[in-house]
Order: structure tokens, then sequence, then C-alpha cells
């Protein structure tokens, strides 16, 4: 069994920041892409930001150049760096990551259960 646990969010002002955290545990023989997505009451889950193996990167256009996605291999565990945050910021933010149980396995998705984060104005 693979869970992932965000961890980081809380109530900011406006232009400040904050860092989500999501480590992954259980059988894991290799993760594949991870990434961050949020929801805001009333909106679709939207995605964040991705970041691959090879840590290549990927970035909702609202987000860009104020997030920033990294990943620790070894932890198992995915950061995102999020920097002059607005009001439109708030949201549950989920971890998700691409994960292979075994060498012959195949890859399942998994999310975390969420993280608040509320910026205030």
């Amino acid at each position: 069994q693979v869970q992932l646990v965000e961890s980081g969010g809380d109530l900011v002002q406006a232009g400040g920041s904050l860092r989500l955290s999501c480590t992954a545990s259980g059988r894991i023989y290799r993760i594949n892409v991870m990434g961050w997505y949020r929801q805001a009451p009333g909106k679709q889950r939207e995605l964040v930001a991705t970041i691959g193996t090879g840590d290549s990167t990927n970035y909702a256009d609202s987000v860009k150049g104020r997030f920033t996605i990294s990943r620790d291999n070894v932890k198992k565990t995915v950061y995102l760096q999020m920097n002059s945050l607005t009001p439109e910021d708030t949201a549950v933010y989920y971890c998700a990551a691409g994960i292979r149980s075994s060498l012959h396995g195949t890859e399942n998705n998994y999310w975390g259960q969420g993280t608040q984060v509320t910026v205030s104005s």
C-alpha cells in the first residue's frame, strides 16, 4: 500500500511565502511524475505544477515565476515553494504521483489527502 502525506499548508498574508511538502511511503519500486494540484471552493481541481524523474517541470500559467516545484528522490518527497502569494491562491493543495510498486507491476496514480492554503488580503 502506498500513501502520500502533505504538510505545510497554513494561513498567510498576501505577498507571503509557503513551502509545501509531500512524502510517499509504503511499497514503492519507482516514482515517476510527481505533481501538485489545487482546488478552490466551487471550482474544479486544477494542475499547479509537475516534475518528472529527470527534473523536467511544468507549471500552470497562473503560478509561473512565483512557484517552484522540486523533488528529493532519496526522501521520496516533492516540494512546492510558493512565493508572492495572492488570495487567488487560496485552495486545498493536493500532491499526486505515479508509482510502481514492483519491477513488473503497473504504474498507479496516488493522491494525498490535501493541505489547506489560505491567503488573506
